[in-house]
């Protein structure tokens, strides 16, 4: 017997076990809106009176289980009375579900975030798929709220009360191997055997997994102390005037049993305090940022399998590395093994970490990335990118045989940081062809990625750059051809008024200092510092065309003297084992930070005037994804606007034309 609803299709086999399948209608992904939340529970009135044998909750879409709540319902919400009716819909739904009488059981493929794993939480059992796409997270605290659902109560049940901190105060995911592993899953199966796997399991009568007695004792009595450990851990990472929300999910879990909805309204954990916290306005508006920026390269069909990269430096080598791990056949070219050889050493570092150690998985990987020091690769390639020294000359001459070399249909880019492509497109027969694509210093943590377009590049090439970008899961910022695009454009005045404050006399560390309060992950010296001191002087002599007559003596001097740096041991800093030595700060001046921060926002807004990006929405994008500028002000032009003050954030246009999914994502 089958049953169709909206969003939901009920099926009851012969036997009296039940599958409720979930499928969202009119979208590609599933999520919790109120319409589909009402249907839900409208299927448990029904059991009520017909119980199933056992229930079994799994998706139609391919596109994974559920990805959370409705974002676009979230950001209509426009007072605390209707923030607390929106939390008190799931939490109530949720709980009727977690007290049906027959088991229930969430089987899990694809992506399992936020409302959608609170939902999960709430069945007896869960089963998860095997598969890559599988992840499961509560990430509501990236979006500067909490998981209302239920989630702060059942996931420290469910796993321990140390495990679920983490998850819930950095939003990280777990894959289907790990959930297994932590007991967040009970089965962890092939797709092959998954339905069989769910049928077995919810008429099983196996008790739900018990806690250890001390992860019991840390979950009771002993939360206060579990909770002090932690919060002092976030305030290591995050102020509480900046981010609130971790250290709501704190106090609601320890004080409240993880529910939101029993914390007074005038308490600095309330939904009344976290709705209404220009953070949690501001960090929904960098969501939708982002799933623009996910948008480009979306209008394109190209599907890169071997990239071909030359250059194996840091840069380079880095790049030719995250590629292969994104399954892409790459090739690194560079004057000899012995220059590749490092590269794919740093290469094996990262798979190793990146696969926990799992010895098969990091030998194919590596097995995908090639040493080819004669460049054969590049007839083979469907993208190319040079990622070597910034001399003008050398790069045209090497784009004049790669083009000779190349497939027709081959993207032809540059890794270049600070020339422009037309002077490097000079050494082709065709200029259309080149495009820039530029990684950003670590290349596997950094999630942007500009994409270059000069006055002659072909769009077609432009979007295939952006395509193979979302390919290996970077953000695509699309960029014009100018003096350091947006990002480098915008950090160089920064980093150069930071270092000119202590041209004046004022100590590194009350510089970084000042700055990380601001909200900034790293303060400018300590950026300098880790970037190299001889960039940051090439980098504004390119982008000024005289480094010497704005640079400070002291910067001058140093590099003259060796001293680069992180990677020398000894810059404005000294460095020991990749950690530099810093001096109590001491008291910060007043307006300190402002002035340093205002050469960042006046370069971000002359970026948008000139056109190097489209409007002041791709501005923020890129200087957020591209810097770590404060995400909690939403932007240095929404900053700038004032909005960071309170008034609702800019609503974001989408790329291509599309609207962005409204998904609540890790």
């Amino acid at each position: 017997m089958s049953v169709t609803y909206k969003h939901w299709r009920l099926e009851r086999e012969a036997d009296g076990l039940a599958w409720l399948w979930f499928d969202k209608a009119g979208a590609g992904t599933n999520t919790l809106s109120t319409e589909a939340m009402e249907e839900f529970a409208s299927v448990l009135a029904a059991f009520e009176s017909t119980p199933p044998k056992g229930l079994i909750i799994a998706s139609a879409k391919p596109a994974g289980f559920i990805a959370g709540a409705d974002i676009e319902e979230f950001t209509r919400v426009d007072s605390a009375d209707a923030a607390r009716r929106l939390v008190e819909r799931g939490w109530s739904l949720f709980n009727r579900l977690a007290a049906v009488r027959f088991p229930t059981l969430a089987l899990i493929r694809g992506h399992c975030m936020g409302g959608g794993l609170e939902l999960a939480l709430a069945c007896r059992y869960r089963v998860v798929v095997d598969e890559p796409g599988t992840r499961l997270a509560l990430p509501e605290v990236m979006l500067g709220i909490v998981p209302g659902w239920g989630g702060m109560k059942r996931l420290p049940e469910v796993v321990g009360p140390a495990l679920a901190l983490d998850l819930m105060l950095t939003g990280k995911g777990v894959n289907a191997q790990r959930a297994r592993k932590i007991g967040l899953a009970d089965e962890c199966v092939p797709p092959r055997v998954m339905e069989n796997a769910a049928r077995l399991l919810v008429v099983s009568g196996q008790a739900p997994r018990s806690l250890p007695w001390m992860l019991k004792l840390m979950n009771g009595p002993l939360k206060a102390i579990v909770a002090k450990k932690a919060r002092e851990q976030v305030a290591t990472k995050a102020r509480p005037e900046h981010y609130p929300a971790p250290y709501a999910i704190l106090d609601i879990w320890a004080r409240y049993g993880g529910n939101a909805l029993a914390v007074p309204a005038g308490d600095p954990a309330s939904l009344e305090t976290i709705f209404r916290s220009p953070t949690a306005r501001n960090l929904v508006r960098v969501f939708f940022l982002q799933e623009r920026l996910k948008g480009f390269g979306k209008d394109s069909d190209f599907v890169p399998r071997h990239v071909h990269v030359v250059g194996a430096g840091v840069m380079g080598g880095d790049i030719a590395a995250v590629c292969a791990l994104r399954g892409m056949t790459v090739t690194l070219q560079d004057q000899g093994v012995e220059r590749i050889a490092p590269a794919i050493a740093r290469a094996a570092k990262l798979y190793e970490r990146k696969f926990r150690g799992d010895a098969k998985q990091v030998r194919f990987t590596l097995d995908r990335l090639v040493a080819d020091p004669d460049g054969h690769g590049a007839a083979r390639a469907d993208v190319i990118i040079e990622a070597i020294f910034e001399n003008l000359e050398v790069k045209r001459g090497l784009f004049a045989d790669l083009e000779r070399r190349a497939r027709p249909d081959a993207v032809l880019a540059t890794n270049t940081s600070s020339l422009r492509l037309e002077d490097i497109a000079q050494g082709l027969a065709d200029p259309s062809r080149l495009v820039g694509i530029h990684f950003f210093n670590p290349v596997a943590m950094m999630p942007l990625v500009e994409v270059v377009r000069g006055a002659a590049s072909d769009e077609e090439a432009v979007r295939r750059a952006a395509a193979f970008v979302r390919r290996i899961d970077k953000l695509p910022l699309p960029v014009a051809s100018a003096p350091g695009f947006l990002v480098n454009a915008v950090l160089g005045p920064y980093m150069l008024e930071a270092l000119r404050c202590v041209e004046e006399g004022i100590a590194p560390e009350v510089v970084d200092a000042a700055m990380l309060a601001f909200g900034m992950p790293m303060g400018p010296v300590e950026l300098v510092d880790t970037v190299g001191l001889d960039i940051a002087v090439a980098a504004g002599k390119a982008l000024t065309g005289a480094a010497e007559a704005s640079a400070p003596a002291r910067l001058l001097s140093l590099v003259a003297a060796g001293h680069l740096g992180k990677k020398s041991g000894q810059g404005y800093y000294a460095w020991d084992n990749g950690k530099p030595r810093k001096a109590a700060a001491g008291p910060v001046p007043e307006g300190l930070a402002a002035r340093i921060v205002a050469p960042l926002l006046n370069a971000t807004r002359r970026c948008v005037e000139q056109g190097v990006v489209a409007d002041a929405d791709l501005a923020d994008a890129g200087v957020i994804f591209g810097t770590g500028f404060a995400p909690f002000t939403g932007g240095p032009m929404n900053y700038q606007s004032g909005m960071v003050a309170g008034s609702a954030p800019r609503r974001v246009a989408a790329a291509s034309g599309e609207r962005p999914a409204h998904t609540q994502e890790a």
